[in-house]
């Protein structure tokens, strides 16, 4: 391996150009992209500027100048891609959710584990410099003690019955493609819930269109969410405690500004950073620099976290009577 990581595409989706774009504007070495097609890989490879274009996952994956796999599909395919991968032996960064459910997370992970490679969850909200910052405040205990978030993800996306977000077959949903995000963010904050209460509407093609969540945790501490794919909020989100809070301007989970205030609603910090692109390359920095100090997971976002969130995840479609084909 080289010092210079070398990064693999695997899939060319939306979300595949966004990641492309900011390791490729970060200065990040991309060197090949694997695609369901020939044409759909030249696509990419020439919008990006990537040396090498496979028509499989499978060539993607035995090309010996990539170190670390990245992994876009859709969320039904995450366990079959990861596990191509590893067993080519790549590290792999794995879009979020790490898979459909808690089972397939399981496997994953232990595949790496036996494989002595990193698996990484692409949560890359954890890895914002206004994340970084937040978990500095509340290690320092300006909160006080913390016991409340409140956080939505919502969204007016494609009422099309054909669209990806709105198919079971896919994964399709708000839970999984929206509230992935405040639910990762109250894991981060207080662990596995003790209890669960969720609710949920739905589309016609059975796909989830509103879930609303109240996780409890010892202690008293609570959290509430909101993932919603066919109305747009405020995407904002509140971290209370007994001394302050912290507001976390829309985007929440995007780069974005905060404001640290006290009890008598003093404002003590405000918080901007500039970022270079979107910021999808730092979880990227995160893997390189786990790997090259041979970890096989984050501290920021352990592999078993990702299980514990997907455990979470399916207690939540237990409740609202979700259930993907194949389950």
């Amino acid at each position: 391996m080289t010092d210079a990581l070398r990064w693999g595409i695997l899939a060319t989706g939306g979300i595949a150009h966004s990641f492309a774009r900011d390791l490729v504007l970060n200065g990040f070495q991309v060197t090949a992209v694997g695609s369901r097609s020939q044409a759909g890989a030249d696509a990419f490879a020439a919008e990006f500027g990537i040396p090498t274009a496979h028509a499989s996952y499978e060539a993607l994956v035995a090309d010996p100048d990539v170190d670390i796999v990245y992994i876009s599909t859709p969320h039904p395919f995450h366990a079959e891609n990861a596990a191509l991968a590893l067993n080519a032996g790549k590290h792999v960064l794995i879009e979020k959710p790490i898979a459909l459910n808690a089972a397939e997370a399981r496997q994953i992970v232990d595949l790496a584990a036996s494989r002595g490679l990193l698996v990484l969850e692409a949560m890359w909200t954890r890895f914002l410099p206004h994340m970084v910052r937040i978990r500095e405040i509340l290690e320092a205990g300006t909160l006080g003690d913390v016991h409340t978030l409140i956080a939505d993800h919502t969204q007016k996306l494609s009422d099309d019955p054909e669209n990806r977000i709105n198919s079971l077959a896919l994964g399709g949903g708000a839970l999984l493609d929206l509230g992935i995000y405040p639910l990762s963010f109250a894991h981060a904050l207080f662990g596995q819930p003790e209890s669960i209460l969720a609710s949920a509407t739905f589309k016609d093609t059975g796909a989830d269109a509103q879930v609303a969540t109240i996780f409890r945790y010892s202690g008293g501490r609570i959290a509430s969410t909101l993932s919603a794919s066919d109305t747009k909020g405020p995407n904002a989100a509140t971290i209370l405690g007994t001394e302050g809070r912290i507001d976390i301007d829309q985007v929440w989970y995007s780069p974005t500004t905060f404001r640290v205030i006290d009890s008598d609603e003093v404002v003590i910090e405000s918080f901007s950073a500039d970022v270079n692109g979107r910021g999808m390359h730092y979880q990227a920095a995160e893997a390189e620099q786990l790997i090259r100090a041979g970890a096989t997971t984050s501290t920021i976002m352990s592999a078993e976290e990702s299980v514990a969130i997907m455990q979470t995840l399916d207690a939540v479609r237990e409740q609202i009577g979700l259930r993907y084909p194949g389950e």
